[in-house]
């Protein structure tokens, strides 16, 4: 139980910080809405996962990227500019859930 609510207490944190540029750009509420629900769930997955053949360092941006591919897959369709930004920030925030778990919290 502990696990999950320090993955979900940083869910949080990096969710809000995700969302703040997307209000700051008056982005459609849906799109934060749905925004802030990803990277809530992509940080529990992120946290309590561990892949052994894959490095502690390399696994969070390699599952946020992977997490929010459907979501590029989607976007693509309508437009491409923000695929880059998108997929950054995923591997990003992907790449600090799993920072934060390795040196915050030890399982």
């Amino acid at each position: 139980m502990k696990t999950f609510l320090f993955s979900l207490t940083l869910g949080i944190i990096l969710a809000t910080i995700d969302i703040v540029p997307m209000i700051i750009k008056k982005l459609p509420r849906y799109s934060i809405i749905a925004s802030f629900f990803h990277f809530i769930i992509a940080t529990i997955v992120i946290v309590n996962i561990n892949i052994s053949f894959i490095p502690w360092w390399l696994l969070g941006g390699l599952l946020g990227l992977c997490l929010i591919l459907p979501i590029l897959i989607h976007v693509a369709h309508h437009d491409k500019k923000p695929l880059p930004i998108i997929a950054f920030n995923a591997i990003l925030f992907g790449s600090i859930a799993k920072i934060m778990a390795y040196f915050f919290y030890s399982s």
